[in-house]
């Protein structure tokens, strides 16, 4: 009797060490909202901040955020937008915080988006660091997710040219085409 106790401790011991943490890692990765605008949203954040031809996305328990896109496009909110086909950045309430794969159109220039952050919802503002300013636009601008069209040739090379510090270069391009 005393062995067919002590195997049931084992089956038990066996059991919550075998199923219990897989029950456990696929709650924890069922919890997150299966569209990255929901996410978003429950963030803090408005959905608008990726377009709607998001493939997927993956987010770390650390907030590690990366974003999947059918492919790089253009947008446009205030300024044109342009969106590698993966961005990354560190999503907390409220903010993503060094951004990767995000560039924005300023004066001719296509500046890298570092930070987006919502400090306060009521304000109706959401602050933008593209490096060498911080921008402040109206959240209503990106209530919805935008369509993103896929990235033209000579977008591509201008884009290319100017983040790799031919922007001169670039601009003749675009000048002369």
């Amino acid at each position: 009797m005393s062995i067919y106790h002590c195997s049931n401790h084992l089956f038990l011991l066996w059991f919550s060490l075998s199923v219990l943490p897989i029950s456990l890692s696929s709650t924890s990765s069922s919890s997150l909202p299966s569209d990255i605008h929901d996410l978003l949203r429950s963030k803090g954040l408005p959905a608008g901040l990726f377009p709607k031809e998001v493939k997927s996305y993956t987010l770390s328990d650390e907030g590690q955020l990366e974003v999947i896109l059918h492919g790089p496009c253009l947008t446009k909110f205030e300024n044109r937008v342009f969106y590698d086909a993966v961005l990354k950045a560190n999503l907390s309430y409220g903010s993503l915080m060094g951004v990767e794969g995000l560039t924005q159109e300023e004066l001719f220039l296509w500046l890298p988006v570092k930070d987006i952050i919502v400090k306060d919802p009521k304000s109706g503002l959401i602050f933008f660091d593209i490096v060498v300013a911080h921008k402040q636009l109206s959240l209503s601008l990106f209530e919805d997710p935008p369509n993103c069209n896929p990235q033209p040739q000579s977008e591509g090379v201008l884009k290319n040219n100017l983040l790799k510090g031919k922007g001169i270069e670039a601009l003749r391009y675009k000048e002369y085409k």
